[in-house]
């Protein structure tokens, strides 16, 4: 049992006692919708403080309390709040009308910037969200192989429809799914010529922010060339690691990508692409019989959002610098939780990472299950309580606003709950 229980219960009172609006609210809530939200990854003990207001790197809340927002909208978020160039597009793009029922010229902007970027992207489709495009890329890689069997990762998280985690059922699509291990080199001969694709992110998400292993990932690609199965890289998250994404800065090439979230600038959007003879099957000109509907599929503010975005604020430039800035908080806390007496260590690349409560080497999910969750709550909290907001289960993504400045408040914040809970207080 961990030793940290009663200090848990101490700070979730005393972060009760200073929000009684988010905790009215919430009750309030919680009588028309389940939980008192529609999003899951949100729930928190004791309740979710509710946000009034974003500008920037900060939230402030119903009960006027500032945040540092650490967690980005768990990567989503990561232009900040309402970035001006985004703005001024979905502004000027709502003056012409929003529901067109036709196609228009954004789309083809966005699509020609994609292209430009992902360097195994030769065409791509948009969605609404990164959960369609995984599901859309899944099926698309099924007709293309003429297979069924997918293989994942134990513990992956591929949006809504795609969790293959262990923490409480999961609704799941009906496709025939079979689990490795992540980094598992030895695991990669459950790809055979009955694997249609594999989907993976090249570095685990919500998963716990677990990199691949530079030579995991050429074995993985290896072994999908000589089986004839598709490999599709899931850089919902990852993308953000440079312009062209993970996969960029990795040297592998996936044969599909799929992307989302970040790219309009928070809004609605998802896309997956990559090679033209896979995608052909959308193509009736070219004989293609798959079909892809979907309303907002091009919708005139994801659109225009996602074209302003990879033009004036998703630059080459401005991506590498916030990877350095995520490389160096990750090295600073490592060397806080080095020095602590507690069980902490911090993965990930570059602007996304986690925080586990947990000793030695993480090569996968499978290495998290002896996490200490009292401690990580009480961790949060503490954090909370000084003004910083990660993910309750020790996520971080950073946003282009956040500065070196707020990434020593994070570390001078995270020093301090490290000294005020160590179990020789």
């Amino acid at each position: 049992m961990s030793t940290y229980v009663a200090q848990r219960q101490a700070a979730e009172q005393r972060y009760a006692d200073r929000r009684p609006l988010s905790k009215e609210l919430f009750e309030r809530a919680s009588a028309v919708m389940p939980g008192g939200s529609t999003r899951s990854v949100l729930d928190m003990s004791p309740f979710p403080f509710r946000v009034a207001s974003a500008a920037g790197s900060e939230l402030v809340d119903v009960d006027g309390i500032t945040y540092v927002d650490f967690l980005g909208d768990y990567s989503a978020g990561l232009l900040g709040h309402d970035p001006a160039p985004v703005r001024a597009a979905v502004t000027a793009a709502l003056e012409h009308g929003w529901s067109f029922g036709g196609v228009h010229t954004d789309e083809i902007r966005v699509a020609e910037a994609v292209v430009d970027r992902f360097p195994s992207i030769e065409q791509v489709r948009f969605t609404n969200s990164g959960t369609e495009a995984n599901l859309m890329a899944l099926q698309l890689a099924r007709h293309h192989t003429r297979r069924q069997r997918i293989v994942v990762c134990d513990g992956a998280y591929h949006g809504g429809l795609l969790y293959f985690g262990h923490g409480g059922e999961a609704l799941l699509a009906p496709f025939e799914f079979t689990r490795v291990r992540y980094n598992d080199i030895d695991a990669l001969t459950a790809i055979d010529d009955s694997v249609a694709a594999v989907l993976i992110e090249p570095m685990m998400g919500a998963g716990g922010c677990i990199p691949a292993q530079q030579e995991y990932l050429t074995a993985l690609r290896r072994r999908c060339d000589e089986t004839g199965s598709l490999l599709i890289f899931d850089e919902v998250m990852t993308s953000r690691m440079s312009a062209g994404g993970l996969q960029q800065r990795t040297g592998v090439l996936p044969d599909l990508t799929t992307l989302g979230k970040y790219l309009a600038g928070g809004m609605t959007f998802g896309a997956f692409g990559g090679r033209a003879d896979v995608m052909a099957a959308f193509d009736p000109a070219r004989g293609g019989t798959l079909t892809h509907g979907g309303t907002f599929n091009n919708n005139v503010v994801s659109m225009a959002g996602a074209a302003a975005a990879m033009s004036e604020m998703l630059s080459e430039a401005k991506l590498s610098q916030l990877f350095a800035r995520g490389e160096s908080l990750r090295s600073r806390l490592n060397e806080l939780f080095t020095a602590s007496t507690l069980p902490l260590s911090a993965t990930g690349v570059g602007s996304m990472m986690a925080v586990h409560t947990v000793d030695g080497p993480i090569t996968g999910p499978h290495d998290l299950e002896t996490s200490d969750h009292e401690l990580r709550q009480l961790l949060f909290h503490e954090l909370l309580h000084r003004g910083c907001y990660i993910a309750a289960r020790g996520f971080i993504a950073l946003s282009l606003d956040i500065t070196d400045e707020q990434c020593d408040i994070l570390v001078g914040a995270m020093s301090e709950a490290i000294d005020s809970i160590s179990p020789s207080n």
